[in-house]
């Protein structure tokens, strides 16, 4: 009985030992295995820090306008006897678009001429009569009146004949037809529209925090939807005061439309650029990380990577402007970065 109990210790003494052995083996496995993944060398992208331009700039929504735009109404009433315009078409400033009938005023203005005339006779003959003493300066002074009113009463008719001729205030595109010949208008009735297209205004409104941060003259760009280009304009007005309903301010701007590729009413994305920075140091922004008290970076020197703090200004959608922690020349480590610890060596694939 006792031989048996030795022969159990002694099994569980040796199945014990192969255990610890089979233990220890892993662990000196594991530790052996940690320390060359610390040290195993990295490969990564780089950049190196250069001086650069960065802009600060906003992104907002506006529309196209018409550099003029009028909807052409008759000064006059009557019917309309001539339409002298084709629908879409180009127009010179001061091209008849339509006539309105204007008999009766010919008429008015032929009696007008002819009293006129005669009433210019009369004042010729009474005049070399004053000369001579034939008449009195009252008499002639009443004749001379009753010229000068025929006169003006002629003026006034005329005035009212060239009322019935409607033409182009500028120089445009004429839009669609609102009337047909024969149609009796008056000065209410919209006969047409007229807009000219080159230049074209830009019209967006910027948030109030940044009202006072756009400079005279800035340039935008601006892209609309379906057409493939980019367009640059500078602001000439902004508004007068901050709209209380939408707390912005309204700007306009202008830029050439040779080709009359923008439609007014469109929709436009404006960039809006507040300060641009010149000669500053640029890092890619994937290269910064956040951290508690912070943001820091990786730099490579040695052929290992060490651990910076940095500071930041503004940012666009690529890179970010560093205010300390970098100078130029420091190439910093762009890839692999949420891995790395200090001092791990670290084999550069690409520079930037």
């Amino acid at each position: 009985m006792k031989f048996k109990h030795v022969v159990y210790a002694l099994i569980i003494l040796v199945v014990g030992f192969l255990v610890y052995r089979r233990i220890s083996a892993s662990a000196g496995n594991a530790t052996a295995g940690g320390q060359g993944a610390g040290m195993q060398t990295m490969s990564v992208n780089a950049y190196v820090v250069k001086p650069g331009s960065i802009s600060d700039k906003i992104i907002i929504t506006g529309s196209i306008q018409a550099n003029e735009e009028v909807n052409i109404r008759p000064e006059a009433a009557g019917i309309i006897t001539g339409i002298h315009f084709q629908e879409g078409k180009p127009v010179s400033k001061g091209a008849l678009l339509l006539k309105i009938n204007d008999s009766e005023l010919q008429a008015q203005l032929s009696k007008a001429l002819t009293m006129q005339k005669l009433a210019a006779e009369k004042e010729y003959r009474q005049r070399q009569l004053l000369e001579k003493g034939g008449v009195s300066k009252q008499d002639y002074d009443a004749i001379l009146a009753e010229l000068n009113s025929l006169k003006a009463e002629t003026r006034l008719i005329e005035a009212q004949i060239e009322q019935t001729e409607i033409r182009a205030p500028f120089s445009g595109k004429i839009g669609l037809r609102e009337v047909s010949l024969g149609d009796y208008v008056d000065p209410s009735t919209v006969i047409t529209s007229l807009v000219d297209n080159n230049p074209a205004k830009i019209v967006f409104s910027a948030p109030e925090q940044y009202a006072n941060n756009i400079p005279d003259n800035a340039t935008i760009n601006f892209t609309v939807k379906g057409i493939d280009k980019k367009f640059t304009a500078n602001v000439y007005a902004r508004g007068a005061n901050i709209n209380v309903g939408t707390r912005t301010l309204e700007l306009k701007a202008m830029v050439p439309n040779d080709d009359n590729l923008l439609i007014p009413g469109s929709f436009a994305e404006v960039e809006l650029v507040l300060t641009q920075t010149n000669n500053a140091l640029l890092v890619p922004t994937e290269s910064i990380i956040p951290v508690m008290n912070g943001q820091k970076a990786y730099v490579t020197r040695n052929g290992k990577a060490e651990e910076v703090m940095v500071e930041t200004g503004i940012r666009n959608d690529s890179m970010v402007h560093i205010t300390s922690g970098l100078k130029a020349g420091d190439t910093i480590i762009t890839t692999g970065i949420m891995t790395l610890t200090p001092g791990v060596p670290v084999q550069l694939k690409t520079i930037q």
